[in-house]
């Protein structure tokens, strides 16, 4: 079976700490780790099964998203060997602006 490689972009991280702050400031450190550990987690079994989630249709070529547990949007883009975490989203946080920039709109 083909591995890919997952690579988390720098605004991806930039999202999944300020993620960590808000759910640490929310509720506890201990929740938001553990919610941190499981997107990291589905994050990274895309390099079984990189074709998971939803196809960004009109959009740019390879990107898809995937949603977690009811409240975040995984935004990632599928290569030929890796796959690019761009962004994550918290609780309905609009995707338009990022799909435009990646479009160069």
């Amino acid at each position: 079976m083909k591995r890919y490689e997952v690579h988390f972009l720098a605004e991806a991280i930039a999202d999944l700490d300020a993620l960590f702050c808000y759910i640490a400031d929310e509720s506890s450190y201990e929740i938001a780790d553990g919610y941190l550990v499981r997107i990291e987690r589905l994050c990274r079994s895309l390099e079984s099964f990189p074709q998971r989630g939803t196809a960004v249709a009109g959009a740019v070529p390879r990107l898809r998203t995937m949603g977690f547990e009811r409240r975040a949007t995984i935004l990632f883009r599928v290569g030929a060997d890796k796959v690019d975490i761009l962004r994550v989203y918290y609780g309905g946080q609009d995707l338009a602006p990022v799909l435009k920039r990646l479009l160069g709109n």
